[in-house]
């Protein structure tokens, strides 16, 4: 599982790109994708500046950020689909449920400590290239950061009943989707979809494990 490591490091900057939708309770649904994210955007950077328990990447309170947040306006099952790939087809209602959950819990982990992070970084949006009637498009971005190179990240949306859903992330140059697409196919076809859903709830409670010691520490 060295490849989470790795993972980990690249997914870095993934908290502010999936954190930017945290406010998006306000959001009307017809509201056009990009000026959904430019409009939550600064409202997001000043909420994670504010709380210092998010700063402090607290298991908790990100996990509470994202369930009454971020998880509305997230398409984690779509995220979770794409990325086990072919194998999804061959997966069980309850194994579904079992891989989006614990994919999930995988990626708050990663907010937990990464959302530290955040600090003086803005967003810059370009110019969406998109039809009103399109039903999935991409919002490019870059952050700008104090003293280093502006970094790219763009955003997939989907049109649903219930308005626009973030289900993809590119941060230099890299999918979410794709980046885990690879490690999952290996896991499946080491131990199956229940291998996969072993090694991601064994990932989680040795994250869960490494976040309860250093509260600890902390105290």
């Amino acid at each position: 599982m060295n490849t989470f490591i790795r993972l980990h490091r690249l997914l870095a900057l993934l908290a502010l790109a999936a954190s930017v939708v945290a406010f998006a309770s306000r959001a009307q649904a017809q509201e056009a994708p990009d000026a959904l994210v430019k409009r939550i955007s600064q409202d997001v950077m000043d909420a994670i500046k504010a709380d210092k328990e998010l700063q402090a990447g607290h298991y908790r309170r990100v996990q509470e950020l994202v369930e009454s947040r971020i998880l509305p306006y997230v398409d984690f099952e779509r995220t979770t689909a794409l990325a086990v790939g072919r194998f999804w087809r061959e997966a069980t209602p309850e194994q579904r449920t079992q891989l989006t959950n614990e994919f999930r819990s995988l990626l708050v982990h990663t907010y937990s400590g990464a959302l530290s992070q955040v600090r003086d970084q803005k967003i810059e949006f370009k110019p969406l290239r998109a039809d009103p009637a399109d039903t999935e498009v991409e919002v490019r971005s870059q952050v700008v950061q104090p003293r280093s190179e502006p970094v790219p990240m763009n955003y997939r949306l989907i049109r649903t009943a219930n308005g626009w859903k973030i289900y993809d992330v590119n941060i230099l140059g890299a999918w979410l989707i794709e980046t885990y697409k690879g490690n999952f196919a290996t896991e499946v076809a080491r131990g199956g979809i229940d291998g996969l859903i072993r090694t991601l709830a064994e990932k989680n409670r040795k994250l869960a494990d490494g976040s309860m010691r250093a509260k600890k520490n902390a105290g």
